[in-house]
């Protein structure tokens, strides 16, 4: 997917799945509006207690609730394909800067 979008297209894509999910007063995702825009991802058949694994995997700051970056975060980590090209991007930015 991040060839066909292109890395900025990809993380606009993500962007517009946060937008999706999140509480649209407190703009973030909840565990209540994950569950409620859980079919968005194909995750109705999920359990309140996955869903909620889910998203303490996610929760980098503890606030029991999901801000962009956080999301953006852990669809890459949830991705393994993802994982391993995010990997190869890092060395080669690490290696641009250096030289």
């Amino acid at each position: 997917m991040v060839e066909k979008l292109g890395s900025e297209g990809f993380l606009n894509e993500l962007k517009n799945g946060f937008r999706a999910l999140m509480d649209k007063e407190r703009e973030v995702i909840t565990f209540e509006s994950l569950k409620r825009n859980s079919a968005l991802l194909g995750l109705e058949g999920m359990s309140d207690d996955e869903l909620m694994c889910m998203l303490r995997e996610g929760d980098l700051n503890g606030d029991d609730c999901l801000n962009e970056k956080e999301f953006c975060v852990l669809m890459v980590r949830l991705s393994p394909d993802l994982m391993e090209k995010s990997r190869m991007w890092f060395a080669h930015s690490v290696e641009n800067d250096v030289m």
